[in-house]
Formats: structure tokens, sequence, C-alpha cells
């Protein structure tokens, strides 16, 4: 008979089925589930960087703009830093949303989140700002923003082979005189061996995150604030790169491990 041991975590589903033979003499008896003990799966280290809000507010963001993350744990040991033994599959999802119309001419959204998961079989990251200005006047035109900033650290043999997709998207809808502008950015940082960002690292992103909050009250025109939210994406890399410097290299034992750590920043405006 075959039986089935499900374990859940959270939104996490573990299933493991091993089968033995018994034998007695010369004879197999066929096969025998036997149940395997889990450990803990492991943990993604996440950080996202929005401001605690009341509750009314933060139903409000749900509907404007989403920064969302979903682990799927596809084994179940607990790796510890610095292991040579590989960790499970992870997904990270984040999302910028501002929609401005006739009833809300000025609206801003942002995400600024930062997903570790060192060791992994498989990650993939998707980040997405979407701007929609819909319907306003001539003689009062919208302003529609959305900047999505995404981090994602992920180490050994895999790390180079992440799934990302960073886009971006802003749409003027019977709005010929309205401000939209979108802009999505993604930092995918591999290194050979387990690492974590830095206390000094963490500081420097917090500062930046602020700074992109910032450009929520601001007034600039459309082309200033590209260039201030091109000019954050550039220090994100530099804190980035600089934590590279330090993080572990590969030990030579897996070829496939064997590279130098480092940063890849995708960018998508609209």
């Amino acid at each position: 008979h075959r039986h089935r041991h499900r374990h859940r975590h959270g939104h996490r589903l573990t299933l493991t089925l091993t089968l033995t033979h018994v034998t007695f003499g010369a004879g197999v008896l066929g096969p025998r589930p036997v149940l395997t003990p889990h450990t803990a799966p492991r943990q993604e280290n996440t950080m996202n960087h929005r401001k605690p809000r009341n509750r009314r507010v933060t139903r409000t963001a749900v509907g404007l703009g989403v920064a969302a993350t979903a682990t799927v744990a596809v084994t179940t040991a607990t790796t510890p830093a610095g292991a040579s033994s590989f960790g499970g599959a992870a997904i990270a999802v984040d999302m910028a949303h501002s929609r401005a119309d006739r009833t809300r001419v000025n609206q801003f959204d942002e995400s600024f989140t930062i997903h570790e998961y060192g060791p992994s079989v498989a990650v993939a990251a998707y980040n997405r700002a979407v701007a929609e200005s819909v319907g306003c006047s001539l003689d009062d035109p919208c302003r529609s923003i959305a900047l999505s900033y995404q981090v994602v650290t992920t180490a050994g043999r895999n790390a180079r082979l992440i799934n990302a997709t960073n886009l971006s998207r802003a749409v003027n809808q019977h709005c010929p005189a309205c401000q939209t502008f979108s802009a999505a950015y993604q930092f995918v940082v591999a290194t050979p061996r387990a690492f974590s960002l830095g206390r000094s690292a963490r500081s420097e992103l917090d500062a930046l995150q602020g700074q992109v909050e910032a450009l929520r009250t601001s007034r600039l025109p459309i082309g200033e604030i590209t260039r201030r939210a091109d000019d954050l994406a550039r220090r994100i890399k530099a804190v980035l790169d600089t934590e590279m410097a330090r993080a572990p290299r590969a030990t030579g034992g897996d070829p496939l491990a064997d590279f130098a750590p480092h940063v890849t920043m995708h960018r998508h405006v609209r």
C-alpha cells in the first residue's frame, strides 16, 4: 500500500515518499513505504522597505500597488551559512501600480524590496511598475508615477541561472495632457557561496529607500523624476557592488560554482 505524508508550513507543502523492499529469505514482499522525518524548511530573508502605514491606508495600497513574495520549498533540509549543499526553489514577485483619474489626479506608488535566498536550486524573480492616467481634462491633467526597485540575492552553482523578468508600463487613456511615468529596476546578485548583505549596506539601502519615497511629494517635471530615479538605481548598484568585494569567492571544488560574485542590473522605463 502507498501512503503519503504531507507537512504544511504556511503556504508550503512538502511531500516525501520513500519506497523500500522487505525481504524474507529469498522472496521480496514488495514495496513498503517509510516516512522520513523533516527538518524545518529554509526561510527566505526578505526586507520590504515600505514604511509602516495604518490599516486603512494599507488597504488602499493593496489596490494601487502590490509587493508580494511567494516561496516554494522543494527541499526540507536547512542549509547553514557557508555550507556547500544547496537549498530549494523560490519566487519573488514585486509590483508598483499607480492609477490617476478625475477623482485622484495625482498618484504615486513605489515598491522597494530585498529578497535574500542564499543557495538555491532555482529562483524566479518578477518585478513590474505600471502607471496609468485615465480620462483627465486638459484643464486639470493627471499625473501618475510608479517606481519599483527589486533586489534578489542567490548563491551556489545555479545562481547565474535565475529566471528574471523586469517590466514597466505607462498608459494614457483619453488623457492627452497627462504626465505618466513608470520605471522598474531589478538587481540580481549572484555569489558562488552563501552570502548575506552587511549592516552597513542595509543602512545605505534604507537611506536610498527614503529618497525614493521622497519623490512622492515632488512636483518636479517627469524628465527630472526620471533622472533622479535612474540616479538612485545607480547608487543601489554601487552599494551592492561594494558588497561583492567582500563576498566569499569560489573554493574550486565545484566547476559550476567557479565564478566571481557579481551584480546584474535590469532597467525598464516608460
